[in-house]
């Protein structure tokens, strides 16, 4: 009942459950120090980067008491899980002859194949489990509630079909490549089985760290530096090269605002008072805190000031650089924000020269001399560094049309509230989409087990405004290979894009081969989404529609015939719309197909109802992929008006 007066209110069905129930028993964070220094840990003031999502639920074996609310958080846990699997399941079969035995069954009706869809005894043991467990703990068996639901859950895992291909839809299966392991690898040689490794993985884009702590990694002109770990070869042409050989896009990943830190002295063996080199020449530059203190508490990381003009131009001339000498097929922002303050502890940030001077001018007021107490104002020194990021973001997305509008422009974002964000880095995304300048959104979504994922993308994903991609991350380090694999299967279960891997460095061993028995390089063909929205928005949709007729020639589809034939007649409608766009884009066709997209949405809810009594996740899953496909008409339809 709740979740159908949930799903009335928001046509985003997500797994509201997540937000619904408290947060219990928290795990610890995990802090593994490795190459890539954006994770971490900013000690005494943290930073959200280093952040893990919101406390999931801990279940361990014994006798220990299980209330009615972590009773019920465990049968949802396990519920959630059994539907991903299945999820998994379901596009592992319908590949291939499989899928082309039900092919007719949606559009004639017809009452199906009987292909008798195997779920298998480990997913009938969890649905047993699921069946047994109140009463289990009605009559206070919690050991054996306990025992069985942690073997439930392992067996889950186990019954992900990671050995064979799926049909997958067309997504972004991006990575980050960090500079640590770009020095490891030393040459052009030395990266070349690394990007053999990401295409056997089928992943498509490559964001590669090309300006880290103030220093580019190819000779520049503008800096006059490189960074002397790499000098003596160009590893951005290196990479641009190995990349299209391979099939796959390269991205040039620049660290924006943050210009230096002291782990990267030590590696160089610069004395740690070294503020890095674009502060060196510049110290003017520098954004401070309001004790006047250049290097942030925590992270030891040296910052411009967004509001200095002369120090963005800097920033603007080196993107311009990157993309008029290399032929890289986009540019990701990294940092682009102010470093991590509490107002409430009387900690922020944006007090150098430019930014007081800048703002003084507007207000007459001294922002050293406000304090949150003075709300109006300190509402109005808040906006005004929200401000200096998102007009940047705007600048660079002009540069970017400016040389070549086929560049793709993606930021590495925090998934925390708006208000949040606002407050303690400035960073205001939302309204970079709402304003067009942003092509793809990747929120740093790190999380260490997947009920944590869920908790910390639901807000995010009801609330985001259409207009660009939603590609949310999962951080390899410290996460065990399955774990990861049903994190990605979850990211696509939502209403999403595709996903990122955090970092290329962990794509090893045996998640390497999962990735690759599962999407492998024959998958890289496929239309990547920011690239060719509609073209990929009509591929997903034949990808759903394969399962709905897997499901139907199955006979696991629960509708009535008038149903079914009101469905079939709106798919029909669609997919017409659909093709025509696809085949030949035009905003007026964008409209027309958008309007039967909706008609769709709008009527699956009734004509599965009897289905979702037993299908609930299957249900949202479906709708989230058409919520997916309306997010990538909407990005289409930015990129016709540009």
């Amino acid at each position: 009942m709740v979740n159908a007066l949930l799903r009335r209110l928001s046509r985003r069905s997500l797994p509201l459950f997540f937000l619904a129930l408290p947060l219990l028993l928290p795990l610890p964070v995990h802090s593994q120090p490795t190459t890539v220094e954006r994770t971490q840990n900013d000690g005494e003031i943290r930073d959200p980067a280093s952040e893990t999502a919101p406390p999931g639920l801990v279940v361990e074996a014994g006798d220990a008491p299980i209330d009615a609310t972590i009773a019920l958080r465990m049968q949802q846990e396990l519920s959630q899980l059994l539907g991903r699997v299945e999820s998994a399941l379901i596009a592992a079969q319908t590949l291939g002859n499989l899928g082309d035995v039900a092919l007719q069954a949606l559009d004639a009706g017809g009452d199906g194949v009987g292909l008798g869809y195997d779920d298998g005894a480990r997913v009938a043991a969890a649905k047993t489990l699921l069946r047994d467990f109140p009463e289990l703990v009605r009559q206070q068996h919690y050991g054996e509630a306990r025992s069985r639901w942690l073997e439930a859950r392992s067996q889950l895992w186990q019954s992900y079909p990671n050995d064979r291909p799926r049909n997958s839809a067309p997504e972004v299966r991006s990575i980050w490549l960090d500079r640590g392991t770009i020095v490891a690898a030393g040459s052009k040689a030395g990266l070349e089985p690394l990007f053999d490794r990401l295409a056997r993985a089928g992943i498509n884009t490559v964001f590669f760290e090309t300006l880290n702590a103030g220093y580019p990694i190819y000779p520049s002109q503008i800096t006059n530096s490189q960074n002397p770990l790499t000098e003596g070869w160009d590893p951005l042409q290196a990479a641009i090269e190995l990349a299209r050989e391979r099939g796959m896009e390269l991205h040039a990943w620049v660290w924006t605002f943050a210009v230096g830190n002291e782990a990267h002295n030590r590696l160089l063996g610069q004395s740690s008072s070294f503020l890095g080199p674009i502060l060196d020449d510049h110290p003017q530059w520098a954004n401070l805190d309001h004790r006047g203190d250049i290097r942030h508490r925590g992270s030891r990381k040296t910052f411009l000031d967004p509001a200095n003009l002369e120090a963005r131009w800097y920033l603007i001339r080196i993107i311009d650089e990157i993309v008029l000498n290399y032929d890289v097929d986009g540019i990701q922002l990294d940092y682009i924000r102010y470093p991590f303050q509490d107002p409430s502890a009387e900690r922020s940030y944006g007090y150098g020269e430019a930014g007081r001077s800048r703002f003084q001018d507007l207000t007459g007021v001294d922002p050293i001399t406000l304090s949150p107490n003075q709300v109006d104002l300190w509402n109005r020194w808040t906006q005004f560094r929200v401000n200096q990021i998102t007009t940047f973001v705007g600048d660079v997305h002009e540069l970017l049309q400016r040389r070549n509008p086929e560049l793709i422009l993606s930021a590495a974002v925090f998934p925390q509230s708006r208000h949040d964000r606002t407050h303690k880095i400035q960073q205001d995304w939302e309204s970079w989409i709402e304003a067009g300048i942003i092509d793809v959104i990747v929120p740093m979504t790190y999380a260490a087990d997947t009920n944590r994922l869920g908790r910390l993308m639901t807000p995010m994903l009801a609330d985001i405004p259409p207009g660009a991609l939603l590609v949310p991350s999962v951080k390899l380090h410290d996460l065990a290979d399955i774990v990861a694999v049903d994190q990605m299967q979850l990211i696509r279960d939502l209403p999403t894009s595709g996903y990122a891997l955090f970092a290329a460095e962990r794509l090893v061993d045996n998640l390497k081969e999962i990735l690759q028995q599962t999407h492998g390089e024959n998958n890289v063909a496929q239309p990547i989404p920011y690239r060719q929205p509609f073209k990929a928005a009509l591929d997903r949709h034949r990808a759903l529609k394969s399962e709905w007729q897997f499901i139907l020639a199955a006979e696991q589809l629960w509708i009535d015939d008038e149903k079914l034939r009101l469905w079939q007649a709106s798919d029909r409608a669609f997919v017409e719309a659909l093709e025509q766009l696809a085949e030949q884009p035009s905003r007026a066709q964008v409209v027309v197909t958008r309007d039967r997209l909706d008609q769709l949405q709008q009527g699956l809810p009734q004509w599965l109802s009897l289905h979702r009594v037993n299908n609930t996740y299957q249900v949202d899953t479906w709708e989230h992929r058409l919520q997916a496909i309306e997010e990538l008409l909407a990005y289409g339809e930015r990129r016709l008006a540009n």
